[in-house]
């Protein structure tokens, strides 16, 4: 692990917490950091996955998890940010940019103003 990633996490769960307010912190730790829905997914019976944020051992993982079930949020990925993509929902960063972490903001604040759009795609 870099010496640079508490820093980078802390910087993009700064970022995270506060381009989705109405989400509730469910777990904040050193290393981790888990936004979840105020209302019940009916299939799990628990909050629904928002958002996650996970130092690894090469790189900060940031996590938009609507991503899975939204296809309009995948058409607001640029395609520097693509770059930084692993799967479907995760974002890797080794160090700060800010011109992509001005791009994860924005596609997080879309998320969160498309939970309406997410809690109707998962049920509640």
């Amino acid at each position: 692990m870099s010496e640079d990633f508490p820093a980078l996490f802390a910087e993009l769960r700064s970022l995270m917490r506060e381009a989705a307010p109405a989400m509730v912190v469910t777990d904040d730790t050193p290393a981790t950091f888990t936004l979840k829905t105020a209302w019940i997914e009916a299939r799990t019976g628990q909050p629904a996955w928002f958002g996650w944020i996970a130092i690894k051992k090469s790189y900060v993982a940031y996590h938009v998890m609507p991503l899975y079930v939204l296809p309009a949020l995948n058409q607001a990925v640029s395609p520097a940010l693509e770059k930084r993509r692993q799967g479907k929902t995760c974002f890797n960063f080794k160090k700060a940019d800010p011109a992509l972490f001005e791009e994860i903001r924005a596609l997080t604040v879309l998320a969160a103003a498309m939970e309406p759009d997410l809690k109707a795609a998962i049920g509640a």
